[in-house]
């Protein structure tokens, strides 16, 4: 099973530009803190400009949050950058000719809909700006 870090991804480089403003925030400097690559970085930087939720300007290494960290949510920031909203998916290969597979897919689409639709809504209570306080806590405290 293959795993996105596109999410963690798009909140560590909200989180940087808003802990780091006023430095420079290029998308080399933030590939640096992520472990990954300046072009990872740039896309969903793309994809969280589209949706309101930063600007940045072409030639300027200076992006910042569209509006305040308190008024960004979790929620946010994954529709920005999911291609598909689901979290979870029902394998659609199953043998149509077995009780099993051929009701399974139906059965656990229901259920795996109550179970985004409960994602979702913990996810829009969380702000940004909780993300970054502990983000800030934990710096805080492992440099003791």
């Amino acid at each position: 099973m293959k795993y996105s870090h596109k999410l963690s991804d798009a909140v560590h480089i909200m989180a940087y530009i808003e802990i780091c403003k006023g430095q420079i925030l290029s998308s080399g400097e933030i590939a640096k803190s992520i472990n990954s690559n300046p072009s990872l970085v740039r896309r969903l930087m793309m994809y969280l400009t589209r949706d309101g939720l930063l600007v940045t300007q072409k030639g300027i290494a200076q992006p910042v949050l569209a509006k305040a960290s308190s008024e960004i949510s979790l929620f946010d920031i994954y529709s920005a950058i999911a291609d598909d909203h689901n979290l979870l998916h029902v394998d659609d290969k199953t043998n149509l000719n077995c009780i099993v597979g051929g009701n399974i897919q139906d059965v656990l689409q229901m259920e795996y809909t109550k179970v985004q639709s409960a994602a979702e809504s913990e996810m829009k209570k969380i702000s940004l700006e909780s993300i970054i306080e502990g983000i800030l806590v934990e710096s805080n405290s492992s440099s003791r």
